[in-house]
């Protein structure tokens, strides 16, 4: 009998190449998966570390002591830089809100404020002022010397200016009420009046009242407000004494004043002067007005 055949060399040869190619691929695909594990940890590592970078630490500590934890080994760290950065930007904006809170706030309180006081609210735009003139052309300028009315002080309170705009004369929110000027806001005030007196002698007038015209007189401006108080309140008063003599053709006076005082809202100013028959109502010469300051 014949001995077995064993496998031909071909037969061998092709084994061994289809285990190499089995071989191959089996590590190919070990290769493969361990590299796309390992990716996979490295993107989740980077990802976690990223985030960590702003969650490591507290944001609200770390912004309270962004001045206090620089030092030279955390400015080289890219990480700290970013929350070094990201805290300056987040406490400039939170500065810039409150500020811009509390401008809003003082303003509603300031507007407030002066609504419950009953005051206009106050601003450039807001002015207070007036300027009077006196009016030549006006009869009865004057009110009488004898005023039954008790609110009307010394003297003879001038009823009739000017304040139309003609000429130098004219009102800001200030009204002009029977030759009273109306407050109309609580604050100090510079207070003016000018009286001009003026005589010329007349040879038509009567003899006796040129002798009592010449006759020393005491020349006196006032200037008083009035209130809720029964009387009127003196300000301000002004007076000289005059002596014309018989041989002077005219003499001329004038008297000013002016002070700062402290007015409230609704009160009325106004100005009297003595020897009414002798004021000279000259637009330039005799003027009153009032202004405020603060």
């Amino acid at each position: 009998m014949l001995p077995a055949a064993g496998p031909s060399p071909g037969q061998t040869c092709g084994a061994v190449l289809v285990a190499a190619v089995l071989l191959q691929s089996v590590c190919v695909a070990v290769t493969f998966l361990y590299f796309t594990n390992e990716l996979k940890q490295l993107r989740d590592t980077y990802s976690k570390s990223s985030i960590a970078c702003l969650t490591g630490e507290e944001m609200g500590n770390f912004i309270q002591n962004l001045d206090l934890i620089e030092s030279e080994d955390r400015a080289a760290d890219p990480c700290w830089q970013v929350k070094w950065h990201l805290g300056k930007l987040i406490k400039k904006m939170m500065a810039r809100s409150y500020e811009e809170n509390i401008s809003a706030v003082n303003a509603d309180r300031a507007l407030t404020l002066s609504q419950t006081d009953g005051q206009q609210p106050r601003g450039p735009i807001y002015r207070i002022a007036a300027h009077l003139t006196g009016n030549s052309n006006r009869k009865n300028s004057l009110s009488p010397r004898i005023d039954s009315s008790s609110r009307r002080g010394n003297g003879q309170k001038i009823n009739n200016w000017e304040s139309s705009r003609k000429g130098h004369s004219f009102l800001y929110n200030v009204e002009l009420r029977n030759g009273e000027l109306v407050i109309p806001q609580t604050g100090f005030y510079y207070i003016y009046s000018q009286t001009y007196f003026r005589f010329r002698e007349n040879e038509d007038e009567d003899s006796d009242l040129l002798a009592q015209i010449r006759n020393p007189k005491q020349l006196v401006q006032y200037v008083y407000k009035l209130t809720n108080y029964p009387e009127p309140i003196l300000l301000m008063k002004s007076a000289r004494t005059s002596c014309w003599s018989k041989k002077a053709e005219y003499g001329l006076y004038s008297i000013y004043q002016g002070g700062v005082f402290q007015l409230k809202r609704e009160d009325r100013i106004f100005v009297s002067v003595s020897n009414g028959d002798i004021v000279d109502m000259d637009k330039e010469a005799s003027f009153f007005g009032a202004f405020m300051i603060a």
